[in-house]
């Protein structure tokens, strides 16, 4: 199992993403490693392959990536804040700065491309497909995270459009093959902690995280990426949607 080391750095929260470290963002955080970590426990990133983690963010994603083996793991973000985080908490991954529709890398440059929780912050997502199809090599592998809309919450500032399952396909279709369509669920212990107390998401948005009660404070602190699921099945109940797909023709 891959860990990541102690981040002590953090970039500042703007609703736009999250990040490992605090702790009132914890279960986001989760959420999104629990994706990045069924990826690397799941597909073949660790054989030496090329990848490419586009919207890479805070950077954690892209250090799990190399964590599990790959030959070269380049994150791309379009900000330069964000990109010098990159490379003071992560410095083994390679960075890049670019736009997601018209990226600097050329044709078939990759045997893995991860774009998680990122395509639903886009206005132009069939540009963002078709750029994804330009830059990943022949049989490779290209893996897509973002919230359900029939499940998530309304309102985010940050998202342009959100998907539901049968949309998300959609999109892919003119370009990839998609091989695995998978829903990012709660388990077990988020479940029962939810048939009591309702929904844990809607408890969070409720109130600022200081006037959050005891039992919530402990859920969010100790949520980890063991405390979801993925599996196929049941894609308009998921909380995430997760679509892996190779290149059509």
């Amino acid at each position: 199992m891959t860990s990541l080391a102690q981040v002590s750095e953090t970039l500042p929260l703007t609703g736009e993403r999250t990040a490992p470290g605090i702790w009132h963002e914890n279960y986001w955080f989760a959420r999104h490693d629990a994706a990045y970590r069924w990826i690397t426990g799941n597909l073949a990133v660790g054989q030496g392959g090329r990848v490419l983690d586009a919207g890479c963010g805070e950077g954690y994603g892209a250090e799990l990536l190399r964590l599990a083996g790959a030959s070269s793991v380049i994150g791309l973000d379009y900000e330069d804040t964000t990109l010098r985080h990159v490379r003071r908490v992560y410095p083994q991954v390679n960075v890049a700065r670019g736009n997601l529709v018209q990226t600097p890398f050329k044709d078939k440059a990759f045997t893995t491309i991860t774009s998680l929780q990122t395509i639903e912050h886009l206005w132009e997502q069939p540009r963002f497909v078709a750029e994804c199809a330009r830059i990943l090599a022949a049989q490779g592998v290209l893996v897509l995270s973002t919230p359900n809309r029939l499940t998530f919450p309304s309102g985010n500032l940050y998202h342009t459009r959100e998907l539901t399952a049968a949309e998300f396909a959609e999109l892919l279709e003119p370009h990839f093959e998609i091989t695995q369509a998978l829903g990012l669920h709660h388990g077990a212990r988020l479940a029962e902690w939810e048939a009591q107390y309702d929904s844990c998401v809607d408890a969070q948005l409720a109130t600022p995280h200081d006037q959050w009660d005891d039992n919530l404070t402990q859920l969010v602190r100790s949520t980890t990426y063991e405390d979801f699921e993925i599996r196929p099945g049941d894609l308009d109940e998921s909380l995430d949607l997760i679509v892996v797909a190779t290149t059509a023709g």
